[in-house]
């Protein structure tokens, strides 16, 4: 199934630059490209957080949201992470999508223009109706909180 999403390009989108795309024929997330401009480069110090300009703004359907997430290859192989990972894209944003990555390794990382930073998931979102009640129903866990579940 296929849910369409406008893209804007915006006024420092490079022509050359790819467009969020999949890299396999399954793949759940496009993949999307930092847009620093053509020979640029962003060095991220360990510890540090930057936003990432991707040049392209987006109209996502309501009901759906796009989540950013890290790509596995990128934070396996470096230090550097999507730091609100997932990130949430509502629909009625239309400001260019930035990517927030943080360095945690103990080097220094470079970014260059054209480098797949994240991959963008569509994603249905269902709205809560939030009620108070004084009355919650009971479960074998109950109130237990971090790792009252056990380990193994």
């Amino acid at each position: 199934m296929t849910i369409e999403v406008k893209l804007n390009k915006l006024d420092h989108f490079e022509e050359g630059l790819t467009l969020p795309q999949y890299e396999s024929l399954w793949a759940a997330g496009a993949d999307i490209r930092a847009c620093l401009g053509t020979g640029e480069q962003l060095l991220i110090k360990p510890g540090e957080r930057v936003l990432i300009p991707t040049g392209l703004a987006m109209e996502i359907p309501q009901g759906f949201e796009i989540q950013v997430r890290p790509r596995s290859g990128l934070s396996y192989k470096t230090g550097l992470m999507v730091v609100n990972s997932p990130g949430t894209i509502d629909s009625d944003y239309r400001g260019e999508l930035k990517i927030i990555l943080g360095n945690m390794g103990n080097k220094e990382e470079l970014i260059e223009h054209g480098d797949r930073v994240a991959q963008l998931l569509l994603s249905p979102v269902i709205q809560a109706r939030f009620i108070v009640s004084d009355d919650l129903s009971n479960t074998e866990r109950g109130d237990g909180g971090f790792g009252s579940t056990g380990i193994k």
